[in-house]
């Protein structure tokens, strides 16, 4: 009953700021006049930041400061707009395979820029001075890896300060002894809302600053801004935000941040469904943290519950990319149900700007209070092996696609002969895959950590086709299924 009178309160709370409401709705609406075009793939690298930090150093609106170099001598610049005495610090990419957010503050920067909300604007430059750094791993991002190019955790360098990267971050937020800290980073697409079957597309977290997670007004200052934002984005993404473990980390900076006097609010971009590229949750950060600012600077979040902030459900990690069910699965003359919790890996290329998938059996058995991006019931379905094809394909340098990969799918047949593979042949975007003239099928048994490749059966016939994790209808032409690529196996 206090949980449902919290909640009855803060939904009546944040109606009553109408105009704020206004201002979210107006930001959501009008997103794609800001969006920065030349930043929509994931795999960013700092040159492409480059000329847009050139803009803004010739932009009188805006101050930028070079804070800092990289291990690798990348420059880590800070981006400042606004004349209010109460300094904000937004920072991203501490990891460098997390580049959601640093995509969104480049749209937020061209929202500040523009001539638009100028009543909004004025509101929040006129109170608040915002400082930006888009990306704090620079080196990391050009491999698209977590770690700095040292192979530290540059989130877990706040005591010993080792990196450049960390003694950079620590040094600006002490010299601004920011209000509120902004720690913006990706979170795996396989976290959902607890209990439910939704990703957590964002997840919040008011860090603790001490073993006890005690609140203190730092503390609860960004639990109030972090309830704030859940109630905008469950506009637009109802059910699908999550709450961080907030266990203490004493190395890590967030905790750290907020122990030295900065309200932390740390915000992950999880998964969407078919957003592979995360720009719906790109424009759902734009949409939040702007929001945020707004209700910083017009202190319209002093009076929300903390308790609010315990209702947000907790992150929890059962998502599967292809969940299978209630198959039939025949092993040394024996039937099992089974179901089948499968993920498709990205494997990125030499130059860390595009990918391919290698998919896995993550587990299986009573997969019950798991999830799915996508279910499959294979009740009355048994599972059968796939079979090679008699043809050989002929070598291609690298693009393989079957024409009549249909044909063959039909007849069980998932892997394909090919003469003297080429090695700049990386994948295969036809549904089978690629192997070499002498393979032998090794014999079919299910398990964890096996790529999911074999085909479903009911009475009688071969009705589906899993390939590389991929589920095929077969009574579907191919182009109409959501495939992506099949292996090249050596």
């Amino acid at each position: 009953m206090r949980s449902r009178i919290i909640t009855l309160f803060v939904f009546g709370f944040l109606l009553n700021i109408s105009f704020g409401q206004s201002f979210t709705e107006e930001l959501y609406d009008s997103y794609s006049k800001y969006k920065e075009r030349s930043l929509e793939q994931r795999r960013i690298k700092h040159l492409q930041l480059e000329p847009l930090i050139e803009g803004y150093i010739a932009n009188p609106k805006f101050e930028v400061n070079k804070v800092g170099e990289s291990i690798e001598g990348r420059d880590l610049n800070l981006i400042s707009i606004g004349n209010g005495p109460t300094n904000i610090f937004l920072w991203s990419q501490m990891h460098g395979d997390e580049p959601t957010a640093t995509q969104a503050i480049f749209d937020i920067l061209n929202f500040l820029d523009s001539n638009d909300f100028k009543a909004e604007k004025q509101q929040i430059l006129s109170k608040l001075k915002l400082h930006f750094l888009p990306m704090l791993n620079p080196d990391g991002a050009e491999r698209f890896q977590r770690r700095n190019a040292l192979g530290v955790d540059i989130n877990r360098d706040a005591l010993r300060l080792q990196s450049p990267e960390g003694r950079t971050l620590k040094r600006v937020r002490d010299s601004l002894d920011a209000a509120f800290g902004f720690n913006l980073h990706d979170q795996s697409k396989y976290y959902n809302a607890e209990l439910t079957s939704k990703p957590a597309t964002i997840s919040y977290l008011a860090t603790a600053y001490n073993y006890e997670k005690d609140i203190n007004e730092v503390r609860a200052n960004a639990m109030k801004v972090i309830v704030f934002m859940n109630n905008i984005i469950q506009k637009y993404a109802p059910g699908q935000v999550g709450r961080y473990n907030d266990d203490f980390e004493p190395r890590a900076f967030g905790d750290n941040i907020a122990k030295w006097g900065t309200s932390l609010i740390l915000i992950e971009s999880g998964g969407y469904q078919n957003d592979t590229e995360k720009q719906e949750i790109r424009k759902l950060n734009h949409v939040s943290i702007l929001s945020a600012l707004f209700t910083i600077a017009r202190k319209s979040y002093e009076d929300i519950p903390i308790e609010a902030y315990e209702l947000i459900p907790r992150n929890d990690r059962k998502l599967f990319d292809l969940k299978i069910t209630n198959a039939t699965y025949n092993l040394l003359g024996k039937s099992y149900t089974l179901d089948l919790g499968i993920h498709r890996n990205e494997v990125d290329d030499e130059r860390h700007d595009n990918f391919h998938y290698k998919s896995v059996i993550t587990d299986q058995g009573d997969l019950s209070t798991y999830y799915g991006y996508e279910t499959f019931n294979a009740s009355g379905y048994e599972i059968v092996p796939p079979k090679i094809a008699s043809t050989t394909a002929e070598p291609q340098s690298n693009v393989f696609y079957v024409l009549n990969s249909e044909v063959f799918l039909r007849l069980g047949q998932a892997y394909l002969r090919m003469r003297d593979i080429p090695n700049t042949l990386k994948y295969s975007s036809s549904p089978m895959h690629v192997v070499p003239q002498n393979f032998k099928l090794p014999k079919f048994r299910l398990q964890p950590g096996m790529n999911p490749t074999f085909f479903l059966r009911k009475n009688g016939k071969l009705t589906h086709a899993v390939i590389n994790g991929f589920l095929l209808d077969l009574s579907k032409p191919i182009q109409e299924e959501k495939f992506a690529n099949a292996l090249i196996v050596r």
